[in-house]
């Protein structure tokens, strides 16, 4: 069987002017997922990212790494969805810094999004971005041919999301499995006669030993 291979990107530049690029953090752990994938040799038809930067520079040394020529294709599907949108449609922006209250107001206002469903003042609702990110899938799963294999450069909102649909709740993949993504993680969907499976999700072992030093959640 064939399988989509979804890395989240590195790690983005939280509390900088502009929060879309990779930190030196980032940019390191895009050499790291290189390495892993390639330690792995895993031969892959196909390569997609979001139009993010901090989702394309992770796509850059990875595809290095792997001896690939080709950039990914860029799709608008797999982006993250608008977190400024959110926080100002359901709650409002909070006004401390600290990652953890951040966090807490956005916690906040993704439950109030997915519960608010087509009513939602936001730009995207939760449903239109289910089903974005369920067609994104669905398209490539249906690209590739018998035993190819994908990799996919996105967020973790998407990839959440999408662990929690093929598990039937995707609201929870949402809210909780999110949470709990590393950047550079990789999560594995397998697919097959029966369609696409979740086999194996978040997984950061490459970050550890002496990588260790670059886990990091957000």
């Amino acid at each position: 069987m064939g399988a989509i291979y979804l890395i989240r990107h590195g790690q983005a530049s939280y509390g900088a002017a502009n929060y879309d690029q990779l930190s030196a953090n980032g940019v390191e752990q895009g050499a790291v997922i290189g390495a892993e994938l390639l330690r792995r040799k895993i031969s892959f038809a196909a390569a997609r990212s979001g139009t993010m930067s901090r989702q394309a520079k992770t796509a850059e040394p990875v595809l290095d790494w792997l001896g690939e020529g080709a950039l990914a294709k860029e799709d608008p599907r797999w982006n993250e969805y608008d977190h400024l949108g959110i926080l100002a449609g359901h709650g409002g922006l909070p006004s401390e810094v600290d990652p953890r209250d951040f966090q807490a107001a956005l916690d906040g206002a993704l439950a109030a999004w997915v519960a608010a469903g087509e009513s939602s003042p936001c730009a995207e609702t939760w449903p239109a971005f289910l089903a974005r990110v369920t067609a994104a899938l669905d398209e490539l799963d249906a690209a590739l041919r018998k035993g190819e294999n994908a990799l996919v450069f996105t967020s973790g909102g998407v990839i959440g999301t999408l662990a929690g649909h093929l598990l039937g709740v995707p609201e929870i993949g949402l809210l909780r499995l999110n949470r709990v993504l590393v950047n550079g993680g990789i999560t594995k969907i397998v697919s097959g006669r029966g369609g696409v499976t979740l086999v194996s999700f978040n997984e950061h072992a490459h970050f550890e030993g002496r990588a260790a030093r670059l886990l990091t959640y957000r």
